[in-house]
């Protein structure tokens, strides 16, 4: 068994301090156990993955995709000697902020937030552990959300900076873990921390999500039918795979490097050249999603421990060093998943739909104010003192509801505003 990495006084403390309600548990078991049961996670359940929530009984939910991601990220910490709750509660953590309809929903709000600092999953998730989920209240009665400790937060942060502030001041405008008004909390977070550099817990965390977002997507994609795996004996089919990914993802893996990561995956056993839906194929697919799986975290424990060696890794002591032919491999998985599912769906009309209809809340929400809040934001509401700050708690509002409860929210509050008109 590996060791596990101790974590000093200021890896453990809390921004509000509290007394440990058991001596048989430690500070970030009960991290994990916050987050666990949090409402943030629960509505996950409703939110969209790649497929939308109702499309099939089979596909993923963003709650179905942060359980997958938690426990890979747990075996590869517990692998490297980091706490495997730190980094569990990371993973469960990463995808809270997203609002509803997944990406497109993102987009959208960010642009509707274009004003007030934009709007970021990343930076959402920041915002509701550390303010908007009620579990803690400071000595005034300000909310401080799940009050979890500094290594449990820093482990959430996939990009640890502000707006713009990151390694790539352009890249960082759209990707960041903290919003402008969240600054004293990620201070408190980051101190002591290189900037802009990220613990190992976090890297975790990251590669985790890419591992389960590139494997899992994949499966949901074959098991639906939409990907016929025989595709990748087919140098066509292929070429296409390929455009898509460098399309969505750009040059940061090499064509040709996407191309040797076809051809073995292709080659590896495990892999399937038909299906049909039958129980083998589905006892076949799913040994494939295993084999991916323990394929990309072998290798990059093999590869972390021989450049940082055998004591137990952990927040700033070390990296995680992910093999070249593995990135190739997940990214070219993720670009199937764009080929396949993701970018058909692009031109549909319901991601327009689903736009209009998070536009139209959020005026009506503006319009309505706090009467027509839930009694969390509503008390936020009536403390603003400024139109760009209620218009951040509107923003809130709908980045916590779940598919169907926005699309119940628009029909309530839409169309009262239209009879009314």
């Amino acid at each position: 068994m590996v060791a596990r990495l101790s974590y000093d006084v200021a890896d453990r403390e809390r921004m509000v301090a509290e007394r440990p309600k058991s001596p048989m548990r430690t500070d970030f078991e009960r991290d994990r156990a916050r987050v666990l049961h949090s409402s943030a996670l629960r509505r996950l359940g409703e939110k969209t993955q790649v497929l939308g929530p109702s499309t099939d009984d089979f596909v993923r939910t963003r709650l179905t995709h942060s359980l997958e991601v938690a426990q890979v990220g747990r075996e590869l910490g517990k692998e490297l000697g980091a706490d495997p709750d730190v980094v569990d509660a990371a993973c469960l953590s990463h995808d809270l902020g997203h609002p509803p309809f997944g990406h497109n929903g993102e987009r959208t709000l960010d642009a509707l937030a274009s004003d007030i600092g934009g709007f970021e999953g990343n930076a959402q998730t920041l915002r509701i552990v550390a303010r908007l989920e009620p579990k803690v209240l400071t000595e005034s009665g300000r909310p401080a959300g799940l009050n979890l400790t500094r290594a449990t937060l820093d482990a959430i942060c996939k990009y640890p900076w502000r707006r713009g502030q990151g390694p790539d001041e352009q890249r960082s405008m759209r990707k960041y873990s903290c919003y402008e008004d969240d600054a004293e909390v990620f201070e408190w977070m980051r101190r002591g921390a290189e900037p802009g550099r990220r613990c190992l817990e976090a890297q975790i965390m990251d590669l985790s999500d890419d591992i389960a977002y590139s494997v899992h997507d994949v499966e949901d994609a074959v098991a639906t039918m939409k990907f016929d795996p025989a595709d990748l004996r087919d140098d066509a089919r292929v070429a296409q795979i390929i455009e898509s990914t460098i399309d969505w993802y750009g040059h940061a893996v090499a064509r040709a490097d996407l191309e040797d990561a076809v051809e073995r995956i292709a080659r590896m056993d495990g892999w399937i050249d038909s299906f049909t839906g039958s129980y083998a194929d589905l006892a076949r697919l799913k040994n494939l999603t295993s084999h991916l799986i323990g394929r990309f975290c072998t290798a990059t424990v093999r590869t972390t421990r021989e450049a940082f060696g055998d004591e137990p890794l952990g927040r700033y002591l070390a990296d995680l060093v992910v093999p070249t032919q593995t990135r190739s491999e997940i990214q070219v998985l993720k670009g199937m998943a764009v080929h396949y599912v993701m970018s058909p769906r692009e031109t549909e009309p319901v991601y327009y739909q689903q736009r209009t209809l998070l536009a139209d809340l959020v005026d009506a929400l503006v319009e309505r104010g706090a009467d027509a809040l839930e009694p969390l934001f509503a008390a936020q509401w009536r403390r603003c003192e400024s139109e760009d700050d209620r218009l951040r708690v509107v923003v809130d509002q709908v980045a916590s509801l779940t598919d169907s409860s926005a699309s119940a929210w628009h029909a309530r509050l839409c169309g009262m505003l239209s009879s009314q008109m």
